[in-house]
């Protein structure tokens, strides 16, 4: 059976068209790409049990933004350790257990979530997925190249322009499937017609002659089919579980499928013309992977790819749940608005991964980083601009506006870096090991996996809290204590419970009161800029890799 899958298998004979190749490489890519709708989960999973809004048990933000992190993590790991075995193996084993690895983990992620244990899903989405994200990353990005070695970068922009468009189908297939099995709980009614109780920070009822935990929705926090009241906890569901099942199977199939249509081209194969353009930067000797990660050259682009990433991926995120709070308390944010949001960022995301990695032919790998760098840094920075301005703007709506494109221009630029690396790569080490070299930088992808979910969920706690304290400080203490049932100094237990929150809050203060909701992110926008910054420095000490560390083909 195993000589199904051999790489000697799949090697395409005399006359082999190889356009036929970039559709099996995209295809993998749309569903492990899939990923980077990750933040349409945020608040499901943070819902689990309160599901109108987040009760005691729930799982917190912070907890449920790590699955993704865990996930970048282990597809660079995987694919720093699959580099060798992807040049021995073939493509077709390799995106066949990506596929087993991707399409279980959802599998195994959602029987997590139905247990309500977060290991679990760790283990499934963030472990076992991520294994599945770096090889079924991998294997189209080094074959595509080889098929096309007279346009290298266009070449790394077809395979990875996949990748950065999966949450294009993602998104609205897991929209659509939360809202199909997602069951509201039990409205119980308003609380005057109630008596509520708070115990060690939870809300209380007696409800069937039993004390049951109780969600409060403020009139604030109501929505569309949301209604301002009370809500018994555990009643309903938000459709997350049945959602992972479902993808994990539709994701398995169309992976191994793909895998089996992959061709390689043979060892002694030239492009049509064999014209590969001569260019500065651009090297036609080749570097082994180990000897690659002995030179300067490689730590350099590594820095450039973690900090690129770093800058971008925490925000990916976070994104609806971002959108959400810098503009929701001024402008009707609805749930299929921010998830058109994240799906956009996947169109851009697509379309500069392509773009920009096509125009690197022409440009230069080094000029195109230069681009993206200096430019970044100005939008970054231009975030905290925009939200400082959200609360007391008489035109957000304007400001919605203007904090949508330059987040499209970001996100083209993010896309763009990823798909420019490997001809980058390519450029400084050669084509035969690019695949394995390839794998062992992708370990600035789980560096940068770890660092921007934690600068940016960690930040924005701490920028929550400051909030919430200040907001405390100019409430009156006995308005406080009959709204919560609990003195300020209980302020933290009723964080940690869910039961104060920003909107609440802001249902108390002095008119007039700015909300903080939009400002939550600024610390964290200022820090991705200095990171820009540092890669850009590190971008322009890259030169060609002397000839020491080239193999010797005499």
């Amino acid at each position: 059976m195993i000589h199904y899958f051999s790489k000697q298998r799949i090697i395409a004979g005399p006359g082999f068209n190889r356009w036929l190749v970039p559709p099996a490489s995209i295809a993998i890519h749309l569903c492990i790409g899939s990923v980077y709708a990750w933040s349409l989960f945020n608040t499901p999973l943070t819902r689990v049990f309160g599901v109108v809004g987040s009760a005691a048990d729930d799982w917190s933000l912070q907890q449920v933004v790590w699955i993704f992190t865990v996930a970048i993590v282990f597809l660079g790991l995987a694919a720093a350790f699959a580099g060798k075995w992807l040049e021995r193996a073939g493509p077709r084993l390799v995106g066949s257990v990506a596929a087993c690895c991707w399409g279980g983990g959802f599998l195994i992620g959602g029987l997590g979530i139905l247990l309500h244990q977060l290991w679990l899903v760790y283990l499934g989405y963030g472990a076992l997925g991520g294994c599945g994200l770096g090889l079924g990353y991998v294997s189209p990005v080094s074959t595509l190249i080889r098929w096309f070695p007279d346009r290298r970068g266009m070449a790394a922009g077809l395979a990875i322009m996949g990748f950065g468009g999966g949450a294009i189908i993602g998104a609205p297939l897991k929209e659509w499937l939360l809202r199909y099995f997602t069951q509201l709980p039990q409205f119980l009614g308003t609380p005057d017609q109630l008596e509520l109780i708070t115990e060690n920070g939870r809300r209380l009822a007696n409800v069937n002659g039993s004390l049951q935990e109780v969600l409060v929705i403020g009139a604030r926090e109501a929505s569309s089919g949301i209604k301002h009241g009370i809500y018994l906890v555990d009643s309903g569901t938000t459709g997350v579980a049945e959602t992972f099942f479902v993808l994990g199977i539709v994701y398995f199939l169309i992976m191994m499928v793909a895998a089996f249509s992959y061709r390689i081209p043979a060892d002694n194969w030239t492009p049509p013309g064999n014209q590969i353009p001569e260019k500065p930067m651009v090297s036609r000797h080749h570097v082994e992977i180990d000897q690659a990660m002995k030179t300067p050259q490689f730590y350099l682009v590594w820095i450039v790819l973690c900090f690129n990433v770093t800058a971008g991926i925490g925000v990916l995120g976070v994104a609806k749940t971002m959108i959400t709070e810098i503009f929701g308390t001024n402008l009707a944010i609805s749930p299929s608005f921010a998830a058109t949001y994240v799906l956009m960022i996947s169109v851009f995301n697509m379309i500069g991964r392509f773009f920009w990695a096509s125009t690197s032919d022409y440009l230069g790998r080094k000029n195109t980083y230069t681009i993206f760098f200096v430019s970044g840094v100005i939008l970054y920075l231009s975030i905290p601009f925009t939200a400082q301005r959200v609360s007391g703007s008489a035109v957000p709506a304007l400001l919605l506006v203007y904090f949508y494109v330059i987040t499209m221009l970001i996100f083209t630029m993010y896309g763009g870096g990823f798909a420019t690396i490997p001809a980058y790569l390519a450029d400084l080490f050669g084509t035969r090991f690019v695949g394995g070299i390839h794998g062992r930088l992708l370990t600035a992808w789980s560096t940068a996996g770890v660092l921007g979910p934690w600068a940016i969920t960690s930040l924005r706690e701490a920028a929550r809290n400051k909030a919430l304290e200040q907001l405390t400080q100019k409430i009156d203490s006995f308005q406080f204590q009959e709204t919560f049932g609990a003195s300020k100094e209980q302020l933290q237990q009723l964080i940690d419970a869910k039961t104060v929150t920003l909107p609440k809050l802001m249902e108390m203060v002095p008119e007039g009161t700015p909300d903080p909701s939009a400002t939550l992110y600024n610390s964290t926008m200022f820090l991705m800029a200095i990171l820009l910054a540092i890669a850009l420095v590190a971008n322009l000490f890259i030169q060609p890799v002397h000839p020491r560390h080239h193999i010797d083909e005499s």
